[in-house]
């Protein structure tokens, strides 16, 4: 667990909107099999899941999850409508992160219980997405990253 200021980077992105499980996977292959063409998957390359809304008080098919890679600001997007890849940004801010196992398993653990751990010890959490980050080196390790935002007041 360490604590990160991660800068605000440009990013490409799909987005899949409906409950958060399977298809979260789906849409991060679906940007993985683009990015991979556009050759963007190099060592370096960072990737984000990042779902959007609180599946305690959003309904199911209204959640939306983000799967994204971190691209140069200067990236120009080709026409590719039915790809639905779009450009955003992603603002950066202050957060922990913590190294965690790869597995569905893990990550759903991690959702469940690390969060509230972390406010039982005294963390404050910003009001931003908690995201799963994905870098070629952890993941051959089998490993992610769960970060989540602090606020600094």
């Amino acid at each position: 667990m360490c604590l990160e200021h991660l800068a605000p980077v440009s990013i490409a992105y799909v987005r899949q909107t409906g409950p958060y499980g399977p298809s979260n996977i789906q849409t991060m292959e679906k940007l993985k099999q683009w990015a991979a063409q556009k050759e963007l998957l190099k060592e370096d390359a960072v990737l984000y899941g990042i779902p959007q809304d609180n599946p305690e008080s959003t309904p199911p098919e209204h959640c939306r999850y983000d799967a994204c890679i971190v691209i140069r600001d200067d990236f120009k997007l080709e026409k590719e409508p039915h790809l639905n890849i779009s450009l955003g940004s992603f603002q950066g801010g202050n957060y922990l992160i913590i190294t965690i196992p790869h597995t569905a398993e893990d990550i759903q653990k991690a959702w469940n219980e690390i969060i509230s751990q972390l406010q039982l010890q005294g963390y404050r959490m910003d009001t931003k997405p908690v995201f799963e980050r994905y870098r070629p080196q952890l993941l051959a390790q089998h490993l992610c990253e769960l970060c989540i935002p602090l606020t600094t007041d």
